[in-house]
């Protein structure tokens, strides 16, 4: 089975994270989209994260109308750290049986050079990147630490939603509106658990 694994720390999950993942079905030919929460992002330490059992939650109603999307929880139940190398590898463990292909956003790899053994993470797995909007990586230094990633790369072409889940959070926080940029269940969802509130956090 071809199986594409986005990962990602979801807090919250949005409509750009929907729509590159079905995207990225069809183009790519997969039959399977699997949604990784991460456990603990080994890059996103400056502020808190929202706890990994409401992150997966929020993912889970997320992801629920769509028959192809899978939710793994691989990620947050294992120790870390929690690196993206280090997930493929036990995905791969797992389930020998699968192709995997592992999807990011442009933005991702403008910073693929700072991964941790990119150049490994690709030795395991098919690359696919969803072009993101005003994001131009310097290919030159993403070369140099993982050569010939010009040739390694599946390009997909999904609208160029300008989404974030920081503005997303903001907006939660504010108490406005956030209709038709992510699902109302997982809105809901955090305002119930006031994730974003000056005392969810």
């Amino acid at each position: 089975m071809k199986v594409g694994v986005l990962g990602g720390t979801f807090d919250p999950p949005h409509i750009g994270h929907l729509v590159i993942g079905d995207q990225a079905l069809h183009q790519l030919g997969l039959d399977e989209l699997w949604y990784t929460p991460v456990g603990q992002p080994t890059h996103k330490v400056a502020r808190p994260v929202s706890a990994a059992v409401h992150r997966v939650a929020m993912t889970r109603l997320a992801i629920a109308t769509h028959a192809q999307f899978r939710l793994r929880e691989d990620d947050v139940e294992r120790p870390g750290p929690h690196y993206s190398l280090t997930l493929m590898q036990l995905l791969r463990q797992r389930h020998p049986e699968h192709a995997f292909t592992f999807i990011i956003g442009e933005d991702s790899l403008a910073d693929l050079p700072k991964w941790h053994q990119p150049a490994r993470l690709l030795e395991l797995v098919q690359l696919a990147v969803a072009h993101r909007q005003d994001i131009q990586p310097d290919m030159a230094a993403v070369q140099a630490v993982v050569p010939h990633i010009e040739r390694l790369v599946q390009w997909i072409e999904a609208p160029l939603l300008d989404l974030s889940s920081t503005d997303l959070r903001w907006r939660l926080g504010k108490g406005l509106s956030t209709r038709y940029l992510m699902p109302r269940a997982v809105s809901d969802y955090a305002v119930a658990h006031a994730l974003y509130s000056s005392a969810g956090h």
